[in-house]
């Protein structure tokens, strides 16, 4: 039986301008901060106070629809720490989001949200996979992870 990953893995940590991202997280949507200037609304991510493309300091925060697909990947080796030594190998990806193709999010692809992320194998992985956005707790917090889209 694979044993659970979510208390001895790292835990994202929040700061302000992250802060909402986590939030909604927390009840299972996939939010992007943008700039709430009418003749701007840019995307950007990560979070941040002000705007990169006209440095407004108004923000919003929008739904995505968690759909995207697989823009790059590695499988780690040797993991660097030790929680994550008993995963290898395991993949973290790059995510470019369907709604938003200049944003990318990083994760893992995984089988189900409390799947371990040793748990798609690794010869599943492909630049382009269509994938969608589950969340799963690591150390309390809900974190995005990513399963293949069902065709």
């Amino acid at each position: 039986m694979p044993r659970s990953d979510t208390d001895t893995l790292l835990s994202p940590v929040i700061d302000d301008d992250g802060a909402p991202f986590w939030e909604y997280s927390s009840r299972g949507e996939l939010r992007i901060q943008a700039c709430a200037r009418p003749d701007c609304g840019e995307l950007r991510f990560p979070p941040r106070p002000c705007c990169p493309h006209c440095q407004s300091f108004d923000s919003e925060w929008r739904r995505m629809s968690g759909r995207g697909r697989i823009w790059s990947y590695v499988l780690p080796h040797p993991p660097l720490l030790p929680a994550y030594a008993e995963l290898a190998p395991y993949n973290a990806i790059l995510v470019e989001l369907a709604d938003a193709p200049h944003i990318r999010l990083a994760g893992n692809l995984v089988s189900g949200p409390d799947a371990p992320l040793n748990s798609v194998p690794s010869e599943r992985l492909r630049i382009g996979a269509k994938v969608q956005v589950v969340f799963a707790y690591v150390g309390g917090v809900a974190v995005p992870r990513w399963v293949l889209e069902r065709a």
